[in-house]
Protein backbone atom coordinates (compact mmCIF):
# COMPACT_ATOMS: atom_id res chain seq x y z
CA UNK A 1 0.00 0.00 0.00
CA UNK A 2 1.03 3.48 -0.81
CA UNK A 3 2.49 5.60 1.73
CA UNK A 4 0.31 7.99 0.57
CA UNK A 5 -2.92 6.42 0.14
CA UNK A 6 -4.63 7.63 3.73
CA UNK A 7 -2.96 11.26 3.28
CA UNK A 8 -6.09 14.12 4.43
CA UNK A 9 -4.19 16.82 3.48
CA UNK A 10 -6.70 20.13 3.29
CA UNK A 11 -5.37 21.51 -0.22
CA UNK A 12 -8.15 24.18 -0.83
CA UNK A 13 -7.18 25.63 2.45
CA UNK A 14 -4.61 26.86 0.62
CA UNK A 15 -6.73 27.31 -2.51
CA UNK A 16 -6.63 31.82 -2.27
CA UNK A 17 -2.51 31.45 -1.80
CA UNK A 18 -2.24 29.80 -4.98
CA UNK A 19 -4.60 31.77 -6.75
CA UNK A 20 -2.43 34.53 -5.78
CA UNK A 21 0.91 32.63 -6.58
CA UNK A 22 -0.39 31.76 -9.62
CA UNK A 23 -1.97 35.31 -11.08
CA UNK A 24 1.18 36.68 -9.82
CA UNK A 25 3.69 34.66 -12.13
CA UNK A 26 1.22 34.91 -14.93
CA UNK A 27 1.23 38.62 -14.48
CA UNK A 28 5.27 38.77 -14.10
CA UNK A 29 5.36 36.59 -17.27
CA UNK A 30 2.78 37.88 -19.42
CA UNK A 31 4.44 41.53 -18.61
CA UNK A 32 7.91 40.22 -19.59
CA UNK A 33 6.27 38.47 -22.61
CA UNK A 34 4.68 41.70 -23.99
CA UNK A 35 7.46 43.42 -23.10
CA UNK A 36 10.98 41.77 -23.28
CA UNK A 37 9.44 39.38 -25.81
CA UNK A 38 10.98 35.62 -26.60
CA UNK A 39 14.54 35.35 -27.22
CA UNK A 40 13.20 33.60 -30.38
CA UNK A 41 16.07 31.19 -32.45
CA UNK A 42 16.82 30.91 -36.10
CA UNK A 43 13.85 28.04 -36.50
CA UNK A 44 11.55 31.29 -36.25
CA UNK A 45 13.93 34.62 -37.04
CA UNK A 46 15.49 33.09 -40.18
CA UNK A 47 19.00 33.09 -40.27
CA UNK A 48 22.06 31.18 -39.85
CA UNK A 49 23.56 28.93 -37.56
CA UNK A 50 27.28 28.12 -37.47
CA UNK A 51 29.26 25.72 -34.75
CA UNK A 52 33.11 25.88 -34.82
CA UNK A 53 35.22 23.81 -33.19
CA UNK A 54 38.65 25.89 -31.77
CA UNK A 55 41.93 23.85 -30.94
CA UNK A 56 42.22 26.44 -27.69
CA UNK A 57 39.58 27.52 -25.29
CA UNK A 58 37.31 29.62 -27.48
CA UNK A 59 37.74 34.13 -26.72
CA UNK A 60 34.10 35.15 -27.33
CA UNK A 61 35.48 38.78 -27.16
CA UNK A 62 37.82 38.26 -29.73
CA UNK A 63 35.62 36.24 -32.09
CA UNK A 64 32.28 38.54 -31.62
CA UNK A 65 35.61 41.56 -32.91
CA UNK A 66 35.72 38.99 -36.06
CA UNK A 67 32.50 38.89 -36.83
CA UNK A 68 32.21 43.05 -36.62
CA UNK A 69 35.06 42.96 -39.25
CA UNK A 70 33.72 40.60 -41.18
CA UNK A 71 30.43 42.28 -41.99
CA UNK A 72 28.37 40.18 -39.42
CA UNK A 73 27.06 43.09 -37.10
CA UNK A 74 24.84 42.01 -34.39
CA UNK A 75 26.00 38.10 -34.74
CA UNK A 76 25.55 36.58 -30.93
CA UNK A 77 28.47 33.64 -29.66
CA UNK A 78 27.90 31.66 -26.81
CA UNK A 79 30.53 28.63 -25.76
CA UNK A 80 28.25 25.64 -26.68
CA UNK A 81 29.54 22.43 -25.16
CA UNK A 82 32.93 22.61 -24.31
CA UNK A 83 35.26 26.10 -23.99
CA UNK A 84 36.60 24.68 -27.24
CA UNK A 85 33.03 24.52 -29.26
CA UNK A 86 31.50 28.03 -30.13
CA UNK A 87 28.11 28.83 -31.70
CA UNK A 88 27.39 31.30 -33.57
CA UNK A 89 23.81 33.05 -35.04
CA UNK A 90 23.80 35.25 -37.75
CA UNK A 91 20.94 37.23 -38.24
CA UNK A 92 19.11 36.55 -41.71
CA UNK A 93 20.77 37.75 -44.67
CA UNK A 94 19.14 38.80 -48.41
CA UNK A 95 20.50 36.27 -51.36
CA UNK A 96 23.11 34.61 -49.44
CA UNK A 97 23.84 30.86 -48.93
CA UNK A 98 25.47 28.38 -46.73
CA UNK A 99 28.67 28.17 -48.29
CA UNK A 100 29.43 31.80 -48.92
CA UNK A 101 28.92 32.07 -44.98
CA UNK A 102 30.90 29.53 -44.20
CA UNK A 103 33.99 30.43 -46.34
CA UNK A 104 33.72 33.96 -44.64
CA UNK A 105 33.53 32.70 -41.26
CA UNK A 106 37.06 30.53 -41.20
CA UNK A 107 38.64 33.43 -43.09
CA UNK A 108 37.67 35.73 -40.12
CA UNK A 109 38.21 32.91 -37.85
CA UNK A 110 41.66 30.62 -38.93
CA UNK A 111 42.59 27.15 -37.35
CA UNK A 112 38.96 26.29 -36.63
CA UNK A 113 36.82 23.24 -37.48
CA UNK A 114 33.53 24.39 -39.15
CA UNK A 115 31.24 21.89 -37.65
CA UNK A 116 27.89 22.50 -38.74
CA UNK A 117 25.69 25.41 -40.64
CA UNK A 118 22.17 25.36 -40.62
CA UNK A 119 20.13 28.09 -42.59
CA UNK A 120 16.57 29.30 -42.19
CA UNK A 121 14.89 31.85 -44.46
CA UNK A 122 12.83 34.38 -43.08
CA UNK A 123 9.95 33.34 -45.40
CA UNK A 124 10.54 29.94 -43.16
CA UNK A 125 10.65 31.15 -40.13
CA UNK A 126 7.98 33.06 -40.66
CA UNK A 127 5.73 30.40 -41.31
CA UNK A 128 7.16 28.80 -38.79
CA UNK A 129 5.84 30.91 -35.80
CA UNK A 130 2.16 30.71 -37.63
CA UNK A 131 2.36 27.45 -37.79
CA UNK A 132 2.99 26.87 -33.71
CA UNK A 133 1.15 29.01 -33.13
CA UNK A 134 -1.31 27.76 -34.73
CA UNK A 135 -0.35 24.21 -33.04
CA UNK A 136 -1.50 25.54 -29.47
CA UNK A 137 -4.42 27.11 -30.80
CA UNK A 138 -5.70 23.97 -31.80
CA UNK A 139 -4.15 22.06 -28.73
CA UNK A 140 -6.13 24.19 -26.90
CA UNK A 141 -9.57 23.69 -28.94
CA UNK A 142 -9.19 19.78 -29.25
CA UNK A 143 -8.34 19.83 -24.78
CA UNK A 144 -11.57 22.10 -24.79
CA UNK A 145 -14.29 19.64 -26.75
CA UNK A 146 -12.51 16.13 -25.53
CA UNK A 147 -13.22 17.02 -21.93
CA UNK A 148 -16.33 18.59 -22.58
CA UNK A 149 -17.69 15.53 -24.47
CA UNK A 150 -15.95 13.37 -21.30
CA UNK A 151 -17.20 15.32 -18.30
CA UNK A 152 -19.46 18.78 -18.42
CA UNK A 153 -18.55 21.81 -19.69
CA UNK A 154 -17.38 23.29 -16.23
CA UNK A 155 -14.66 20.50 -16.10
CA UNK A 156 -13.62 21.62 -19.43
CA UNK A 157 -12.87 25.27 -18.50
CA UNK A 158 -11.57 24.14 -15.51
CA UNK A 159 -9.20 21.62 -17.61
CA UNK A 160 -8.08 24.80 -19.96
CA UNK A 161 -7.58 27.24 -17.10
CA UNK A 162 -4.94 24.89 -15.55
CA UNK A 163 -3.30 24.21 -19.11
CA UNK A 164 -3.25 28.17 -20.00
CA UNK A 165 -1.76 28.66 -16.50
CA UNK A 166 1.02 26.05 -17.32
CA UNK A 167 1.97 27.39 -21.25
CA UNK A 168 2.05 30.96 -19.96
CA UNK A 169 4.60 30.10 -17.15
CA UNK A 170 6.79 27.73 -19.10
CA UNK A 171 6.80 29.94 -22.12
CA UNK A 172 7.20 33.16 -19.92
CA UNK A 173 10.16 32.18 -17.68
CA UNK A 174 11.74 31.32 -20.96
CA UNK A 175 11.08 35.04 -21.43
CA UNK A 176 12.02 36.32 -18.20
CA UNK A 177 15.53 34.54 -18.27
CA UNK A 178 16.69 35.48 -21.62
CA UNK A 179 16.46 31.49 -22.96
CA UNK A 180 16.50 30.75 -26.44
CA UNK A 181 13.07 29.65 -27.88
CA UNK A 182 13.08 27.21 -31.16
CA UNK A 183 11.20 24.45 -32.36
CA UNK A 184 12.56 21.93 -30.15
CA UNK A 185 11.28 23.81 -26.95
CA UNK A 186 7.99 24.87 -28.46
CA UNK A 187 7.60 20.63 -28.98
CA UNK A 188 8.28 20.33 -25.39
CA UNK A 189 5.71 23.05 -24.76
CA UNK A 190 2.81 20.66 -26.67
CA UNK A 191 4.07 18.13 -24.74
CA UNK A 192 3.95 20.33 -21.49
CA UNK A 193 -0.07 20.55 -22.24
CA UNK A 194 -0.52 17.10 -23.00
CA UNK A 195 1.04 15.66 -19.46
CA UNK A 196 -0.91 18.56 -17.68
CA UNK A 197 -3.79 17.32 -19.49
CA UNK A 198 -3.82 13.98 -18.10
CA UNK A 199 -2.66 14.64 -14.45
CA UNK A 200 -6.22 16.68 -14.66
CA UNK A 201 -7.84 13.86 -16.37
CA UNK A 202 -6.74 11.42 -13.73
CA UNK A 203 -7.90 13.67 -11.09
CA UNK A 204 -11.57 14.67 -13.05
CA UNK A 205 -11.97 11.01 -13.48
CA UNK A 206 -11.70 10.74 -9.69
CA UNK A 207 -13.84 14.03 -8.76
CA UNK A 208 -16.60 12.32 -10.88
CA UNK A 209 -16.61 8.93 -9.16
CA UNK A 210 -16.31 10.79 -5.89
CA UNK A 211 -19.38 12.77 -6.34
CA UNK A 212 -21.49 9.76 -7.07
CA UNK A 213 -20.30 8.00 -4.61
CA UNK A 214 -20.66 10.68 -1.99
CA UNK A 215 -23.79 12.00 -2.80
CA UNK A 216 -24.21 13.53 0.82
CA UNK A 217 -20.81 15.38 0.83
CA UNK A 218 -20.25 18.94 -0.34
CA UNK A 219 -18.00 20.14 -3.10
CA UNK A 220 -15.23 21.11 -1.20
CA UNK A 221 -14.93 18.29 0.64
CA UNK A 222 -14.80 15.36 -2.09
CA UNK A 223 -12.38 17.44 -4.45
CA UNK A 224 -9.88 17.29 -1.60
CA UNK A 225 -10.35 13.65 -0.76
CA UNK A 226 -10.05 13.19 -4.67
CA UNK A 227 -6.79 15.26 -4.69
CA UNK A 228 -5.28 13.09 -1.71
CA UNK A 229 -6.86 9.82 -3.59
CA UNK A 230 -4.57 10.60 -6.58
CA UNK A 231 -1.07 12.26 -4.83
CA UNK A 232 0.83 8.83 -4.42
CA UNK A 233 0.22 8.94 -8.27
CA UNK A 234 0.78 12.29 -9.12
CA UNK A 235 3.50 12.64 -7.26
CA UNK A 236 5.23 9.19 -8.47
CA UNK A 237 4.73 9.92 -12.00
CA UNK A 238 6.07 13.88 -11.80
CA UNK A 239 8.87 12.36 -9.80
CA UNK A 240 10.22 9.01 -12.20
CA UNK A 241 9.57 11.78 -15.21
CA UNK A 242 11.72 15.00 -14.02
CA UNK A 243 14.53 12.06 -13.28
CA UNK A 244 15.16 11.03 -17.02
CA UNK A 245 14.34 14.79 -18.01
CA UNK A 246 17.08 15.70 -15.32
CA UNK A 247 19.27 12.96 -17.11
CA UNK A 248 18.67 14.74 -20.62
CA UNK A 249 19.28 18.13 -19.08
CA UNK A 250 22.86 17.34 -17.86
CA UNK A 251 23.56 14.43 -19.89
CA UNK A 252 21.97 15.03 -23.39
CA UNK A 253 24.01 18.06 -24.83
CA UNK A 254 23.11 21.53 -25.70
CA UNK A 255 21.13 20.58 -28.31
CA UNK A 256 17.99 19.37 -26.24
CA UNK A 257 18.84 21.76 -23.52
CA UNK A 258 16.26 23.88 -24.31
CA UNK A 259 13.98 21.10 -24.92
CA UNK A 260 14.65 19.83 -21.13
CA UNK A 261 14.66 23.15 -19.79
CA UNK A 262 10.86 23.73 -21.08
CA UNK A 263 10.45 19.74 -19.76
CA UNK A 264 11.22 20.33 -16.39
CA UNK A 265 9.93 23.64 -15.74
CA UNK A 266 6.67 22.27 -17.23
CA UNK A 267 6.33 18.98 -15.43
CA UNK A 268 6.64 21.42 -11.91
CA UNK A 269 4.22 23.45 -12.84
CA UNK A 270 1.70 20.84 -14.28
CA UNK A 271 2.07 19.00 -11.06
CA UNK A 272 1.52 21.98 -9.30
CA UNK A 273 -1.35 23.01 -11.31
CA UNK A 274 -3.02 19.68 -10.88
CA UNK A 275 -3.69 19.60 -7.16
CA UNK A 276 -4.09 23.42 -6.85
CA UNK A 277 -5.13 25.10 -9.88
CA UNK A 278 -7.38 22.50 -11.74
CA UNK A 279 -8.91 21.46 -8.62
CA UNK A 280 -9.37 25.23 -7.63
CA UNK A 281 -11.32 26.06 -10.45
CA UNK A 282 -13.88 23.28 -10.16
CA UNK A 283 -15.11 25.02 -7.10
CA UNK A 284 -14.83 28.48 -8.58
CA UNK A 285 -16.89 26.93 -11.53
CA UNK A 286 -19.29 25.51 -8.59
CA UNK A 287 -19.32 22.35 -9.77
CA UNK A 288 -21.73 19.97 -7.92
CA UNK A 289 -23.19 16.48 -8.47
CA UNK A 290 -26.03 17.77 -9.90
CA UNK A 291 -23.69 18.42 -12.96
CA UNK A 292 -22.77 14.82 -13.50
CA UNK A 293 -26.42 13.77 -12.97
CA UNK A 294 -27.87 12.03 -16.78
CA UNK A 295 -30.49 14.42 -18.11
CA UNK A 296 -33.66 12.94 -17.92
CA UNK A 297 -35.65 12.51 -21.34
CA UNK A 298 -38.75 14.23 -21.93
CA UNK A 299 -41.57 11.52 -20.91
CA UNK A 300 -38.91 8.92 -20.23
CA UNK A 301 -41.05 8.15 -16.66
CA UNK A 302 -44.04 7.59 -18.91
CA UNK A 303 -42.08 4.89 -21.22
CA UNK A 304 -40.47 2.80 -18.23
CA UNK A 305 -43.92 2.93 -16.87
CA UNK A 306 -45.84 -1.28 -17.05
Amino acid sequence: MSLLSNTKIDFLSKANAALYLSLSLMVLCSFSFFNKGLNLGIDFTGGTLVELGFELPADLDFVRERLDESGYAGASAQIFGSPREVLIRLPAQVDVNSSDVSERILAALPNTDMRRVEFVGPQVGSELTEDGFLALLYAFGGILIYVMLRFTLKFAIGAVIAIVHDVVVTVGLFSVFGLAFDLTVLAAVLAVIGYSLNDTIVLYDRVRENFRFYRNKNSRDIINQSINQTLSRTLVTSGTTLVVVLALFFLGGELIHGFATALIVGIMVGTYSSIFVASSSLIFLGVNSVDLMPVEKDGEDLENRP
